[in-house]
């Protein structure tokens, strides 16, 4: 299929399937709002229940502690719950 007649989620599903992202690398690489590129992953994720595919998720993590146990493991936290640290890395999500 060519590239211009492949949707936005197309494009960001065969990205995923290449290597591994955050989404404010997508956000950056397909020029949308990292609002938006959440929301394509979260699609994306759906879509990949009826296939013998899945979306994995490396979660946040702070990088003044070490915790990774967030709850919400898509969106990036504002701060560490453990130590209250605002340095907290971008889940990163791939197709596999």
């Amino acid at each position: 299929m060519r590239e211009a007649s492949r949707t936005t989620r197309e494009r960001i599903t065969e990205r995923l399937r290449e290597t591994a992202l955050p989404a404010g690398t997508l956000a950056r690489e397909f020029e949308i709002q990292t609002s938006d590129a959440l929301d394509h992953v979260q699609h994306i994720a759906r879509s990949l229940d009826s296939t013998d595919e899945q979306l994995l998720v490396a979660p946040p993590e702070c990088e003044e502690c070490g915790f990774d146990g967030f709850d919400d493991l898509i969106n990036r936290p504002s701060r560490c719950p453990e130590c209250k640290a605002e340095s907290v890395t971008e889940p990163v999500f791939r197709v596999d």
